[in-house]
């Protein structure tokens, strides 16, 4: 998914959508709990992210659907991919759901976050979790504080 830029031009100002990607792969090649959930990361780009996630028998509570932690789960890392797509180290300060619908065992669910607002140290980002049918499932919202780092340490080399 890394793309060639020209080494005069550095990567980060000459294109924000290569390095989104490029900390996206690095985020997701780290992130054990997103890939032990079966999450795909279908699109990335500067404040928005979409993962997709199959729902498995293993995923269900008492009721025969979608435990709520597995749903967090989706939006929560939809919402880190997003807000880490600038590559400044960013972490969630805070964080609400609302569940709408439930899910069943065979849904693939999409979370689709996308940024609100980004000042200085803090953003807030609106997370859309749907069933493939398209049908509503939860609506999520973080709010994200930058902290020290990149993910990607040279941002140069995409």
């Amino acid at each position: 998914m890394m793309k060639d830029t020209h080494p005069e031009a550095p990567a980060a100002a000459a294109d924000p959508q290569a390095l989104a990607v490029a900390v996206a792969d690095a985020m997701y090649a780290a992130d054990a709990a997103t890939r032990a959930l079966g999450m795909r990361l279908d699109a990335v780009g500067p404040g928005h992210a979409t993962l997709t996630m199959p729902v498995r028998g293993d995923m269900l509570n008492g009721h025969r659907t979608c435990h709520g932690g597995f749903i967090f789960s989706l939006a929560d890392s939809a919402f880190a991919f997003a807000c880490n797509s600038r590559n400044v180290s960013t972490v969630a300060s805070g964080c609400t759901i609302d569940f709408l619908a439930p899910a069943r065992e065979g849904d693939v669910l999409t979370a689709h976050a996308q940024e609100r607002s980004l000042a200085g140290r803090t953003g807030v980002y609106d997370v859309a979790v749907s069933k493939q049918d398209g049908q509503a499932v939860a609506l999520f919202r973080g709010r994200s504080y930058r902290i020290k780092g990149q993910i990607v340490d040279d941002p140069s080399c995409i």
